[in-house]
C-alpha cells in the first residue's frame, strides 16, 4: 500500500471513530443513538420469562410436530395479550421458553399462556358446531388446482357427523352472519368459523354438505407455505393440546436492571480508561494506536450486536468487558514483537514489518482457541449464558479485525512520518532497549516439580473441603426459589423468616441494599409462580407491600439444575477436544495439544478447589466463567507454545531446557501485561455492579490468574516432560532407564 493511501485511510478511520462515538451517544438524523437501537434482555428492561415442559409421551417427529403446534399457540396468545417484543422458543426436545418484556403480573401472564388450548368451530351466526377434541389432525399440502398450498383437516367419527350437519345448514343459506373474521370483516353466511382462544384462525365458506372424515380449505391462488403451515398448526392444536408444566420462571423489575446497566457502563468506562492509560505509558505512540483500535473495537462490537438484533443482557455486558481486556492481548503481542525486532538492531520500518508477520500467527491461533470456547458455550449453554457467549464471540472476531488490520494500518502510517518514527514513540529508550520489559531470567523448567507440588496441594485441599463440606450450589443447580423485595424500611431477617414459616421453606435471607430495605429470600424448595405469589401475599399483609415491592423472583426446577451440571461437564469436554484437534492441526504434533489440555484440566480443578475452599456459589454464571477460563488459559498457553515452536525452528541445536526457558522469559512481559489489563477491566465491574454480574466475574478473575500461572508453570513443564526424551541421547536414555530400575529394586 502506498504511503499516501495509508495516511488517507488512517485519517478516515480516525474520523469514523469520532463520528461513531458521536452517533453512538447522540444519534444523527434518521440514525438513533446506540442505546435506543439496542435490544435489552429481561434482566435490564424487566419482565417475565417462563420455561415450561410438555407432559407427553410423543417422541421423534410426532413430538417435534406437537412442540411446533404448542409454540404457534403460545405465540398467538402472547400476541393477543399485546406484549411487544415477546418471544417464544423451543428449548431441547419438549420445552418451550416464553419471554415477555414489561410484564409485571407474572402469575396472570403464566396462567394466560399456559392454559390448555381451546379450539372450536362455529356457524356464521355464532352457533357452536364442535370443539377441537373432534379434530384428529391437520396438515397442508400443495394445491394443484388453485396453485400454492391447501389445508386439510381430519375428523373423528363423532366430529365427522357434526361437521356434515353444520355444512349442510351453512350451505342451505338459512344462517345469518353475526361473526367477524381475523381482519374484522363480517364472515360469509355460509362460513364455518374456526376459533382458537377466541381468535379467528380461519373462516372458509362451504357450498355443499361435506359428509366425510376429512375436508380441505382452499382459496383462489392458494395459500402461501407459511400461511398454510401456521394455520394448520393452530388448527391441529385443538386436537393435540400439550399440557404444560412450569419448571422455571422469573420476574424482574426494570429498576434493578436499569441501575445495573448504568453501573456496568460506568464500570466499563473506568476499566477501559485505565487500560488505555497503561497502554499509553507502556508503549508511547503505539499505545495511542492501541487505544484508537480499542475504541473502534467497542463501537464495532456494539453496533454489530444492534444490527443483528442481538439482545444485550447483564451477562452479555460482562462478556463485552472481558473481551475488551482480551482484545488488548492482540495489540500487546504485536507491539512486543515489534520491540523485539528493534532490540535486535533493525530499523523501525523493518521491525514493524517483521514484527507484524511474526505476530500474526500467534494472534490468530490464540484468539481462535478463545472463539472455540465461546462457540461451544453458545451451542450448549442456557439463554443467559448464550448472551454472554454471543458477545464474547463477536468481541473476539472484532478484536482480530482491529488488531490485524486497523493497528497495522496505524503503525505503518506512523513509520511514514519522520517526526514520529522515533524510538521513544515505540516504547523504546534511545539506546534501543524496551521501556518496560522483564529482564530477569527465571529457570522455570528446573523448578517444575515445585510448581507441580504447589498445584497439587491446592487441588488436594479443594478435594478435602468438597468432601467434608461440599460445594455451595446455587438454586439454579439444586432447584429452588429466589424472591427479592423492597420492604420500604429496614426489617429484621429473623422476623421475615418467622412470617413465612408456615410454608416450610427453610429460607436463607440476606440484605441487598446499603440501608437494608431490600431483602432476598432464597430457598431450595421450588415454588411456581402461584406459590411464590402466596409467599409475597403473606409478606405484603405483614409489611404493607404492593406489587411494585416485588423487585425480582425466580424459580428453578430440580431437573433444570441437573441438566446444568451435565451441560457444564459436556461443554468442557467438547471445548477441550475441539481445542486439542485445532492445536494438533496448527502445531503438527499431539504433544502441544496434550500439554495445553493438561493445563486446562489443572485450571478447572484449581478453580473448583477455590470454590470449595472459599464457599463461592456454583451456579449458571459459573458455567460461562469456567468455559471462559478454558478459553483464556489456552489463549495464554498458545502464545508461549508458538514462541517455543519458533525458537525450535531457529535454534535447532539449543538444548530443550534453555529453549523452553528462553521462550517463557521472552513472552513473560506480554503475559503479565495481558493479565493486568484483563483484570483491570473486570475489577471496577466487580465492585460497582449487581451480584449477578459479580457471579460471572468470580470465576473469570480466578481463571485469569490461574490461566496465566498454568501457561507458564504447568503447561510448558508438561510439554518438556513429553518432549525431553526426543532430545536425549541414547546414552542418557539408557542411564535413566537403569536409574529407574535400581530405584524400583530390580538388579540386572
Amino acid at each position: 500500500m502506498k504511503k499516501g493511501t495509508r495516511k488517507f485511510l488512517s485519517i478516515v478511520v480516525v474520523l469514523v471513530i469520532a463520528v461513531g462515538a458521536f452517533v453512538s451517544f447522540k444519534g444523527i438524523g434518521p440514525v438513533p443513538r446506540l442505546a435506543d437501537k439496542m435490544k435489552y434482555g429481561l434482566d435490564i428492561n424487566g419482565g417475565v420469562y417462563v420455561l415450561m415442559e410438555a407432559e407427553t409421551n410423543e417422541k421423534g417427529t410426532q413430538l417435534s410436530k406437537l412442540m411446533d403446534q404448542t409454540k404457534s399457540v403460545l405465540e398467538n396468545r402472547v400476541n393477543a395479550m399485546g406484549i411487544s417484543e415477546a418471544s417464544v422458543s423451543i428449548e431441547g426436545n419438549n420445552r418451550v421458553r416464553v419471554e415477555m418484556p414489561g410484564v409485571e403480573d407474572a402469575q396472570a401472564a403464566i396462567d394466560q399462556i399456559g392454559k390448555t388450548a381451546q379450539l372450536k368451530l362455529f356457524l356464521a351466526d355464532g352457533t357452536e358446531v364442535m370443539s377441537g377434541n373432534e379434530i384428529t389432525d391437520s396438515s397442508f399440502t400443495t394445491d394443484s388446482k388453485n396453485g400454492g398450498y391447501k389445508i386439510t383437516i381430519d375428523f373423528s367419527s363423532k366430529g365427522s357427523d357434526a361437521f356434515a350437519s353444520a355444512t349442510e345448514k351453512a350451505a342451505s343459506g338459512t344462517v345469518k352472519s353475526t361473526m367477524k373474521d381475523e381482519n374484522g370483516q363480517a364472515v360469509s353466511n355460509t362460513a364455518i368459523v374456526i376459533k382458537l382462544d377466541d381468535e379467528v384462525v380461519s373462516a372458509p365458506s362451504v357450498s355443499e354438505k361435506i359428509a366425510s372424515r376429512s375436508c380441505e380449505i382452499t382459496r383462489p391462488g392458494g395459500f402461501s407455505e407459511d400461511e398454510a403451515s401456521s394455520t394448520s398448526a393452530l388448527i391441529r392444536g385443538g386436537a393435540l393440546p400439550a399440557t404444560l408444566k412450569e419448571i422455571s420462571s422469573s420476574v424482574e423489575t426494570a429498576t434493578i436492571g436499569a441501575n445495573a446497566l448504568h453501573k456496568s457502563i460506568v464500570a466499563g468506562a473506568i476499566g477501559l480508561g485505565i487500560v488505555m492509560l497503561i497502554m499509553l505509558m507502556a508503549y508511547g505512540a503505539l499505545g495511542i494506536i492501541a487505544d484508537l483500535a480499542l475504541l473502534l473495537y467497542v463501537e464495532v462490537t456494539l453496533w454489530i450486536m444492534a444490527g443483528l438484533g442481538s439482545v444485550l443482557t447483564l451477562p452479555g455486558i460482562a462478556g463485552i468487558i472481558l473481551s475488551i481486556g482480551m482484545a488488548v492481548d492482540s495489540n500487546v503481542i504485536i507491539f512486543t514483537r515489534i520491540r523485539e525486532e528493534i532490540e535486535k538492531g533493525k530499523s523501525i520500518r523493518v521491525a514493524v514489518d517483521t514484527g507484524f508477520k511474526s505476530a500474526l500467527t500467534t494472534v490468530v491461533d490464540s484468539q481462535t482457541t478463545t472463539l472455540i470456547a465461546a462457540i461451544v458455550l453458545y451451542l450448549i449453554g442456557t439463554t443467559s449464558v448464550k448472551g454472554f457467549a454471543l458477545t464474547l464471540m463477536i468481541g473476539t472476531i472484532c478484536s482480530i479485525f482491529t488488531a490485524v488490520f486497523i493497528t497495522q494500518l496505524f503503525v505503518t502510517a506512523l513509520t511514514d512520518i519522520p517526526a514520529l518514527c522515533k524510538m521513544r514513540h515505540f516504547g523504546m529508550h534511545e539506546d534501543g532497549t524496551p521501556r518496560m520489559k522483564w529482564t530477569k531470567h527465571v529457570h522455570f523448567i528446573e523448578n517444575r516439580k515445585k510448581y507441580f507440588a504447589l498445584s497439587l496441594i491446592v487441588i488436594l485441599l479443594g478435594v478435602g473441603c468438597a468432601a467434608f463440606k461440599g460445594f455451595n450450589y446455587g438454586i439454579d443447580f439444586t432447584g429452588g426459589t429466589m424472591i427479592q423485595l423492597e420492604m420500604g424500611q429496614k426489617v429484621d431477617s429473623d422476623e421475615v423468616a418467622k412470617t413465612i414459616e408456615k410454608y416450610d421453606l427453610n429460607p436463607t435471607i440476606v440484605y441487598a441494599s446499603d440501608n437494608h430495605s431490600q431483602v432476598v429470600i432464597r430457598t431450595k424448595k421450588a415454588l411456581n409462580a402461584d406459590q411464590r405469589g402466596q409467599v409475597v401475599s403473606t409478606l405484603s399483609k405483614k409489611y404493607n407491600l404492593n406489587k411494585k415491592s416485588v423487585l425480582a423472583s425466580e424459580e428453578f426446577g430440580p431437573t433444570v439444575g441437573k441438566e446444568l451440571r451435565q451441560n457444564a461437564i459436556k461443554s468442557i469436554i467438547i471445548a477441550a477436544l475441539c481445542m486439542l484437534v485445532y492445536i494438533r492441526f496448527r502445531f503438527k504434533t499431539w504433544k502441544y495439544g496434550v500439554a495445553a489440555v493438561g493445563g486446562l484440566l489443572h485450571d478447572v480443578l484449581v478453580t473448583l478447589s477455590m470454590y470449595a475452599i472459599f464457599g463461592f456459589t456454583i451456579n449458571n454464571p459459573f458455567i460461562a466463567g469456567i468455559l471462559t477460563v478454558v478459553g483464556y488459559s489456552i489463549n495464554d498457553t498458545i502464545v508461549i507454545f508458538d514462541r517455543i515452536r519458533e525458537n525450535k525452528r531457529f535454534y535447532k541445536r539449543k538444548e530443550l531446557i534453555p529453549q523452553i526457558n528462553d521462550s517463557i522469559n521472552e513472552t513473560l512481559s506480554r503475559s503479565i501485561m495481558t493479565s493486568i489489563t484483563t483484570l483491570i477491566v473486570m475489577v471496577p465491574l466487580y465492585f460497582m455492579v449487581s451480584s449477578e454480574i459479580r457471579e460471572f466475574l468470580i470465576p473469570l478473575i480466578i481463571g485469569v490468574i490461574c490461566g496465566t500461572y498454568s501457561s507458564i508453570f504447568i503447561c510448558s513443564p508438561l510439554l518438556y516432560e513429553m518432549k525431553r526424551k526426543e532430545s536425549m541421547s541414547r546414552y542418557e536414555l539408557q542411564k535413566e532407564k537403569k536409574a529407574k530400575a535400581n530405584n524400583s529394586g530390580i538388579v540386572k
